[in-house]
C-alpha cells in the first residue's frame, strides 16, 4: 500500500499575537496594489502568490468568480457514493465538531473537483454560506473561485489556510477558510479536502493543525479498512487457490494482493485499462483468466491458447425471502443479497445481452427517460458490488457471463 502522505508542514495564515484586524487590513492594501498593478506593500505567502498567478491566468471575475451551475441532488448523492469518503464522514465530523459547535463556523467535504459534497453548521452561518453559492453540489475549484481553501489545497496538495483577502474573490474577503487534502493510501491520489469555513475575526493559527491532523486521520482509517478489505477478500479466495492446481493470484480493484498461490509474493500487480472479466494481460504475469470474487478478482496465468472461462450468474427471485444472485467462475462461488431495484435492474440486463442506455434503463425503471443521473448512481453502487461482472456504455453484462433467471425452489 502507498505510503506517499508525507506533507510540507503547513503555514498558518496568521502568527500567535497578530491581531486579525489589523492583518486583514494589510493583506487588503496587498491585494488592491496586485490587482491594479502597484508596487506591493509587502508580498503574499508563496502558496497564495502562485494561486493568485494561476486564477488570474485562468481570467476568474475577482468581483464575481465564475459562473457556474451546482450538480443536482442526484449527481451530488453518485458522487458521494463514488468519491471514497463516505467511510470517513463520521470521524472528520465528529473530530472538528469542537470548531463547529460554536455556530461560527461551517465544516465542508468536498470530492477530488472540489464539489461540495457535505456540508454542516449553524443556520447563521449556512445562510452566510448560502448567499456566497457555498452550497452542497457547487464547485469550488480555484478555476470557478478563485484562491480558496479547498481549490488551493487540491492544487498544491497541502493544508492550506485562506485568510481575508488572501481570497481572489472580493465577496470572499470576510471569511476565513482552512482545507487539508484527504489521499487514498492506495494510490497516493487526492481524493477530496476537509474544510473548515467562517468569520474572518475568528481565524486561529491553530485550526490549520487540526485540520490537517483530521484529513491524515482519515487516511489512517482509509487505510485499516483496506486493509480489512483485503483480509475478507483472501478468507474468499484461499480456498479457491488451493484448488486451482496452477498459479492464480487474487487481487482487489486497485491490484492490491489479498492471496497468492505458485507464484513469487508481491505487493500488487498494474491492472490494465477498462479492466473487466475474461481474457487480460497483466503485467509481468502475461495472459490471464480474469474472474470476478467479492471485492476483486481472481488472476488465473494461462497459456494464450487456452480458451478463457465462463462467470455462470443465476439471478434466484423469491416470494417468501430476499432474492439471491448466485455466481459461478470456475469454481470461485460466491452469493449477494440484492436490493429489489437492484434485482430489476439485474433483470432487466439478463432480458437485454446487448445492453441498454443509462436513459433506457430510466424509462424501463422510472417510466421517463430523463432520470439518468439516478440511474447512474444506482449502476455505480451495482458495479461496486458485482465487479466485471458488469460493464457500461451501454450497461449490459460482460461478454464472458452467462445469466439465468430461476424461480426459488419450491
Amino acid at each position: 500500500m502507498s505510503n506517499a502522505t508525507t506533507r510540507p508542514v503547513p503555514e498558518p495564515a496568521i502568527s500567535s499575537g497578530d491581531d486579525p484586524r489589523e492583518f486583514a487590513a494589510v493583506l487588503r492594501a496587498v491585494y488592491d496594489a496586485a490587482r491594479s498593478g502597484d508596487r506591493l506593500p509587502a508580498r503574499p505567502r508563496s502558496v497564495i502568490g502562485q494561486s493568485w498567478d494561476r486564477v488570474t491566468t485562468a481570467g476568474v471575475d475577482p468581483d464575481r468568480g465564475a459562473g457556474h451551475d451546482p450538480l443536482d441532488p442526484g449527481e451530488v448523492e453518485c458522487r458521494r457514493a463514488e468519491s471514497g469518503l463516505a467511510d470517513v464522514l463520521e470521524s472528520v465530523t465528529g473530530n472538528l465538531d469542537v470548531l463547529i459547535s460554536g455556530g461560527e463556523n461551517l465544516l465542508v467535504v468536498a470530492d477530488a473537483s472540489g464539489h461540495v459534497l457535505w456540508r454542516s453548521g449553524g443556520p447563521q452561518v449556512l445562510r452566510r454560506a448560502d448567499r456566497l453559492g457555498f452550497t452542497e453540489g457547487a464547485s469550488w475549484s480555484e478555476r470557478n473561485v478563485g484562491t480558496n481553501a479547498i481549490g488551493t489545497a487540491l492544487v498544491s496538495r497541502q493544508a492550506v489556510q485562506v485568510f481575508s483577502a488572501e481570497h481572489f474573490v472580493r465577496t470572499h474577503h470576510t471569511w476565513t477558510c482552512t482545507g487539508a487534502p484527504i489521499r487514498d493510501p492506495r494510490t497516493g491520489d487526492v481524493i477530496g479536502v476537509v474544510d473548515v469555513s467562517g468569520p474572518a475575526p475568528s481565524i486561529h493559527p491553530a485550526t490549520l493543525a487540526l485540520v490537517d491532523s483530521v484529513a491524515r486521520l482519515a487516511q489512517a482509517q482509509l487505510r485499516d479498512a483496506h486493509r480489512t478489505r483485503l483480509d475478507l477478500l483472501r478468507s474468499v479466495a484461499a480456498p479457491i487457490l488451493a484448488r486451482a492446481g496452477a498459479p492464480a493470484l487474487a487481487v482487489d480493484p486497485h491490484g492490491w494482493v489479498a492471496a497468492v498461490d505458485r507464484l513469487p509474493p508481491r505487493t500488487r500487480v498494474w491492472l490494465p485499462r477498462d479492466f473487466s472479466a475474461g481474457r487480460a494481460h497483466v503485467g509481468d504475469l502475461g495472459p490471464c483468466d480474469v474472474e470476478p470474487l467479492p471485492g476483486g478478482w481472481l488472476l488465473r496465468v494461462t497459456d494464450p491458447d487456452e480458451t478463457a472461462t465462463t462467470t455462470h450468474v443465476v439471478l434466484v427471485e423469491s416470494t417468501d425471502g430476499p432474492a439471491t444472485v448466485h455466481v459461478d467462475s470456475s469454481g470461485a462461488a460466491w452469493v449477494l443479497h440484492p436490493s429489489p431495484r437492484h434485482l430489476q435492474i439485474l433483470r432487466l440486463l439478463a432480458a437485454h445481452p446487448d445492453g441498454l442506455s443509462a436513459a433506457e434503463l430510466s424509462a424501463h425503471l422510472f417510466g421517463t427517460a430523463d432520470r439518468t443521473v439516478t440511474v447512474r448512481a444506482e449502476m455505480s453502487r451495482l458495479r461496486r458490488k458485482l465487479g466485471g461482472l458488469l460493464v457500461a456504455s451501454p450497461y449490459r453484462f460482460a461478454d464472458i457471463v452467462s445469466v439465468e433467471v430461476s424461480p426459488a425452489p419450491t
